[in-house]
């Protein structure tokens, strides 16, 4: 199976993988037929790209590092947890108000043990593409998808598990204070007025009296939902913070919400590709991030998923096969005249190879 760009489906082509709304439920079935309604549809929800079936790429098996049904599965008890504490009344907290939280919480802790568990076992770069789900809200999955970069992140910085584990407790709540604004703020598709991007900015310290509240958790995690827009050059918000004073927790999560926030499709602007993404933290690397933290992260992902159609500096065009950090596998399927060619693999050095490499992705072939 590939990937490929939802302005690119035409009615008829058959879904590789399932499309799943933000509970988990299925919408779309593997092997689904396409019509122009469905395709509609999916670009109304900001679908950006889907995983198709064709002769091209028979045989191209998708791995992930956490398998779509604990995904699934996790989001729908993130969003159960997270609104439990939301209804917590900050100002005068009550004992069943706490009595939820604390469940909340216990719950979050055996998510996150569960995906640093999978991902401590399969260390693979993590290709988060390979789940299609419409984003009722972005808050849920996103809240996620932080969680397994953070950990990844985490694990890669050879943190001792008890932080690793606030770690994933901060990443899952970063964004708490999200579900206070209101939603035609959160979706908006224009740009926020400047009392819009007040109450947008004031999510964190929202977020964090929140936390503060939950005697269960240690002071650094609800520092994750404080700072985790600091920037390390002092112009994030909501204090400022030079990057001395951002808590080491705050740093990691930042790259990986910065990370996820680029390459998930938004009601304002579209989703960019996985190499993008990494090429956007090292344009803000030392300014907003930490540049040790987005040197580490640049080897937890798989910059160039597997599915992905490129074109190679010779003219070649060919779809990723496999991918590890050094090195990918590309099976080529035109020749350097785009012309088509009887598939054939070729084992591309990211790091060593000089005279070839890749020069555009998302290669549109014909269906």
């Amino acid at each position: 199976m590939r990937i490929i760009s939802i302005e690119k489906v035409q009615s008829g082509i058959k879904l590789g993988r399932a499309i799943y709304n933000e509970r988990g439920k299925v919408l779309l079935s593997e092997g689904t037929e396409l019509t122009e309604r469905m395709i509609k549809k999916l670009k109304k929800f900001h679908i950006t790209s889907v995983y198709i079936e064709d002769d091209f790429s028979e045989g191209i098996e998708i791995v992930e590092a956490i398998p779509v049904e604990f995904r699934m599965e996790a989001i729908g008890t993130i969003n159960q947890g997270l609104m439990d504490i939301a209804d917590l009344n900050v100002s005068k907290p009550n004992l069943q108000g706490m009595m939820k939280s604390a469940r909340a919480i216990r719950t979050f802790q055996k998510v996150f043990r569960d995906i640093a568990d999978e991902l401590s076992t399969n260390r693979a770069a993590i290709n988060l593409l390979a789940t299609t789900k419409i984003q009722e809200s972005f808050v849920y999955g996103h809240s996620l998808n932080v969680a397994i970069y953070s950990c990844q992140l985490a694990l890669a910085n050879g943190l001792p598990i008890k932080e690793i584990e606030d770690i994933g407790l901060g990443s899952m709540l970063h964004d708490i204070g999200k579900l206070f604004v209101p939603k035609e703020i959160l979706n908006k598709p224009i740009p926020l007025t400047d009392d819009e991007w007040k109450q947008m900015k004031n999510h964190c310290e929202q977020g964090y009296n929140i936390i503060r509240k939950i005697h269960e958790i240690p002071i650094p995690v609800a520092h994750c939902a404080l700072q985790h827009h600091e920037r390390v050059d002092g112009t994030g918000y909501p204090r400022g913070l030079m990057d001395g004073d951002i808590h080491r927790y705050a740093k990691i999560i930042s790259v990986a919400n910065g990370f996820d926030a680029v390459t998930q499709a938004r009601a304002y602007r579209p989703a960019i590709l996985p190499h993008e993404g990494i090429g956007w933290l090292e344009e803000h690397a030392g300014t907003r991030f930490d540049a040790y933290q987005v040197n580490l992260f640049k080897d937890c992902i798989a910059i160039y998923p597997q599915g992905l159609t490129v074109k190679l500096s010779d003219g070649r065009v060919g779809i990723v096969a496999s991918y590890s950090v050094k090195k990918l596998t590309l099976r080529i399927v035109q020749d350097e005249y785009q012309q088509p060619v009887e598939p054939y693999e070729i084992t591309l050095n990211l790091q060593h190879d000089r005279d070839l490499y890749i020069i555009e992705t998302d290669v549109l072939l014909p269906i």
